[in-house]
């Protein structure tokens, strides 16, 4: 079946090679870095290494008989020697008195499709390395490490063995052992606001208790990101620095202090340690959705990209409210305008907040009172949902539980029944919650308080996602639990939020700064797709002269488009601003979601980057470059188009004149011929941007 007529993920092109072997001391010694040992033991330490040579991770057993690991990429120390293991609530530790009883290898190649993504076809080429650890009341531990070109991931597995029917994990040990005079972007990893932070640039040293993924630049250059992949049925973990350089796993617990309640045969999500020689060369690495599972739901072919429109810019900058009343944004004349603008320039939904039951009042702390299937008397659901479907234009579904899980758990078959019953197959669901924990009701009616990050909530989180999926609907998680790479195994789990987006330009203190986007990609984006909602055209919307407003120019708006991916992007403004500015405007209109490959070209953390995307099926390519508060000219290669081919460049740059605080509309449209030896001069503007469409031609 080919790519375009159905969305299932496609078995793999290239035949895997998969060599699983345990070595013998022998041949052990000869292929490892290995001390002496004796004659029924493997060699320790053992050691596993990437594809191309370059990444290592080396395990050790230390005097204490406790398991460390580093890692090395080429000649440089990236992790110095760390620890690991665990502590459980009524089993001996995983952590001291440990021998080796066995080491394991294996290697795989092999491609796979992606449904939709940023790029179609994804390999996964990775050498193995399973450790069994031992202790000393004969408990059986596996440390499983698979070495990628772009990084190494590694987590723990406990197989099934007498006594382990119910585990309670009240702390995993894991390190990570960083230089301390390295740089580190980061946002703060306290547990009551989620993500929605400013990121922070400082020395390693100074970063205090971090949310992954957090990117670190060695002194050396090497650029590292630390966060974790497959996160199923077990707690997120923040990176706590406990010591000078060091930081551990530090595991999000339950609302009575446990961190994992499990049962054996299990295992983590994976601890991965993505790795490349500057910053661009970690916007092309695959290792997070390499490391998960493959596609659970058979053919998606139900799972759309697109981009959508919707009636929420204007209740984030007052123009409307959520709840009734007479500026009542969700009524239905309202969405009726809003289908009737999506459908003459070609969106395939509008978002409709604030429709149901609940959000009178303070909304933010109505989550035991919102209904999900009854409307407000004003929004007529069913008389939508067929206007929108004669237009060509679908509802998008919006769910609010103001972090009542309990209240959403109890009617969410429900209210997707609606939702599937009334043809609408995407929802946005929200977990704005106060302190930032979700609200838990037992068997006996006894309310309990959980983060975010919990089991509970991971486990949450993953039910609306299958329950969704039985219906034919793909859900886009805002104030989620952290992308760990579930699309692939769940591609109806179609995009999230998980850091600052543009809300907070209309009422943030502070509002995204200019370097906010310019980080992102870096960070939260080497995570998954984001739901940013670029695209606001009236960049003072509360007035010249307030602190609300969004901090780039009109053209970095554009650019946003391509910089940070969704396969859902939003054109975020109302309507009728839209029409202020029609040349600006029609990247919107042309620019994808879905892209067949994608390239990160040019990039310094924090500073500026620049990354092209093919349109998926197509020969068309697109370019986002955008810089933080500094103007600069950055030289883009033009090496990712074909060779051979002269293409349109449609260029949507900063005008001569623009800078983000003082001159932000100016945008200069243009068009030039070029091909695969050309270098074109990007001229970007303080907060500014540039959006290209590469529109191919004929070949020679």
């Amino acid at each position: 079946m080919s790519v375009g007529t159905s969305r299932q993920s496609q078995p793999s092109r290239l035949t895997v090679t998969l060599k699983t072997w345990t070595l013998p001391l022998a041949l052990l010694a000869a292929t490892l870095t290995a001390a002496p040992a004796g004659a029924d033991e493997p060699a320790v330490p053992a050691r596993v290494t990437s594809p191309d040579g370059r990444n290592t991770l080396i395990l050790e057993i230390d005097t204490y008989g406790a398991p460390r690991y580093s890692v090395a990429r080429s000649d440089e120390t990236v992790i110095a020697p760390s620890r690991l293991g665990m502590r459980f609530a009524a089993h001996p530790e995983f952590h001291e008195d440990m021998t080796v009883t066995s080491v394991d290898t294996a290697s795989a190649d092999s491609e796979w499709e992606q449904p939709w993504g940023e790029r179609r076809v994804v390999r996964d080429h990775y050498n193995e390395m399973a450790v069994t650890l031992q202790n000393a009341d004969g408990a059986r531990y596996v440390l499983r490490v698979r070495a990628f070109d772009d990084g190494i991931g590694f987590r723990y597995e406990i197989p099934e063995q007498p006594g382990y029917d119910e585990l309670v994990i009240v702390d995993e040990l894991t390190e990570f052992a960083l230089d301390r005079e390295g740089t580190a972007w980061w946002i703060p990893g306290r547990r009551y606001n989620r993500y929605e932070y400013v990121y922070n640039t400082t020395a390693v040293n100074d970063v205090m208790m971090a949310h992954t993924p957090m990117t670190v630049r060695t002194p050396g250059g090497t650029h590292v990101s630390l966060h974790e992949a497959a996160l199923v049925d077990y707690a997120g973990y923040v990176l706590d620095q406990r010591r000078e350089g060091v930081f551990q796993a530090n595991l999000t617990p339950w609302s009575d202090g446990t961190r994992v309640k499990t049962r054996a045969p299990f295992h983590t999500p994976w601890r991965t340690i993505q790795l490349a020689d500057n910053a661009a060369g970690l916007l092309d690495s695959t290792m997070i959705l390499n490391l998960n599972e493959p596609n659970a739901l058979g053919d998606v072919s139900w799972v759309e990209p697109g981009k959508y429109i919707g009636i929420w810019w204007a209740m984030h900058i007052n123009a409307r409210t959520w709840g009734s009343g007479p500026k009542h944004g969700a009524t239905t004349e309202e969405t009726k305008r809003y289908m009737d603008f999506a459908a003459e320039h070609g969106f395939d939904g509008v978002l409709v907040e604030g429709w149901n039951i609940g959000w009178d009042g303070d909304w933010y702390h109505n989550g035991d009172v919102f209904s999900f299937t009854e409307p407000y008397p004003d929004f007529d659901i069913e008389a939508v949902t067929a206007y929108g479907a004669e237009r060509g234009v679908r509802l998008i579904g919006h769910h609010e539980t103001s972090g009542n899980v309990s209240n959403y758990a109890n009617q969410m078959q429900d209210a997707y029944d609606l939702y599937q019953r009334l043809g609408v197959t995407q929802v946005k669901t929200g977990y704005v919650a106060d302190a930032g924990q979700l609200k838990r009701v037992d068997d006996n009616g006894l309310a309990h308080y959980e983060w975010h990050d919990g089991q509970f909530a991971v486990g949450e989180y993953l039910r609306s996602v299958t329950e969704a999926a039985e219906r034919g609907i793909s859900i886009n998680t805002h104030e989620p639990v952290k992308d760990t790479g579930l699309r692939r195994t769940y591609p109806n789990w179609i995009s999230r939020e998980g850091a600052r987006g543009m809300e907070f330009n209309a009422w943030g203190t502070p509002p995204n700064p200019p370097e906010h986007t310019a980080i992102l990609p870096f960070t939260r984006m080497l995570a998954g797709p984001m739901d940013f909602t670029p695209g606001v055209f009236d960049l003072m919307p509360n007035g010249e002269d307030a602190e609300n407003r969004v901090e780039t120019t009109l053209a970095k708006q554009l650019a946003l488009y391509v910089v940070l991916y969704s396969p859902i992007q939003m054109a975020a403004d109302l309507p009728e601003n839209y029409a202020k500015h029609p040349q600006a405007f029609q990247f919107i209109l042309d620019v994808p979601t879905d892209w067949e490959q994608s390239v990160g070209v040019a990039g310094e953390v924090g500073d500026y980057v620049a990354i092209a995307r093919q349109a998926r099926g197509g020969d068309d390519w697109y370019l986002g470059a955008l810089t933080d508060e500094q103007a600069r000219t950055v030289p883009v290669p033009l090496d990712f188009l074909e060779p051979g081919r002269t293409y349109t460049a449609q260029i949507y740059r900063d005008g001569d004149d623009a800078h983000w605080d003082s001159n932000p509309y100016p945008v200069d449209v243009s068009e030039r011929d070029v091909t695969a030896g050309d270098t074109l001069e990007l001229v970007l503007a303080a907060g500014g941007g540039t959006a290209i469409r590469f529109k191919a031609g004929d070949g020679e």
